[in-house]
């Protein structure tokens, strides 16, 4: 395989994955995050302007680090979890397909993240930067299990859903 050709994949996974994310964190803000507070508690994260900064400060952070490729275990870990209280908050009760805003898409985007703990993010990281190596099916169970971790724990903790 043409090792240039995986890194420019690799590469443009990354940002695409992560810049989505990003600007998705960046638009609770410029949305309003007084709003995505008064939404989030209405969903049942308690309370609810808290987890609105939460959500977006770590959209922003997970997505820039597996951006540019900076610990990816850990940046892909983050950032599936993120998608996971997404999942089940706002779109579970919805079915599987985004078409009626199903848990579709966030599913998509945490498992592409997931497997790039799989892969490396490839020569033109951070991480190959400094010689960190932090890939393969220990690190991929690290992230996913990780993943389900933290989303079971937040939940678990913080979520109080009126009529669910």
């Amino acid at each position: 395989m043409d090792q240039n050709a995986l890194d420019l994949a690799l590469l443009l996974l990354r940002l695409t994955l992560g810049v989505t994310l990003a600007l998705h964190g960046v638009a609770k803000y410029r949305g309003g995050i007084a709003g995505v507070g008064r939404w989030f508690e209405g969903e049942g994260l308690k309370p609810g302007l808290v987890h609105a900064h939460l959500a977006a400060l770590s959209e922003i952070g997970f997505g820039l680090a597996l951006a540019i490729g900076l610990l990816v275990p850990f940046s892909a870990m983050g950032f599936a979890g993120v998608m996971a209280v997404a999942g089940w908050v706002g779109h579970r009760k919805n079915g599987f397909f985004i078409i009626k805003d199903g848990w579709e898409y966030v599913f998509v985007l945490a498992a592409a993240a997931s497997c790039l703990s799989l892969t490396g993010p490839g020569s033109w990281s951070v991480d190959n930067a400094f010689g960190t190596e932090l890939s393969g099916i220990g690190w991929f169970m690290f992230t996913v299990f990780g993943a389900i971790a933290s989303a079971v724990g937040l939940l678990g903790v913080c979520y109080r859903p009126s009529g669910d």
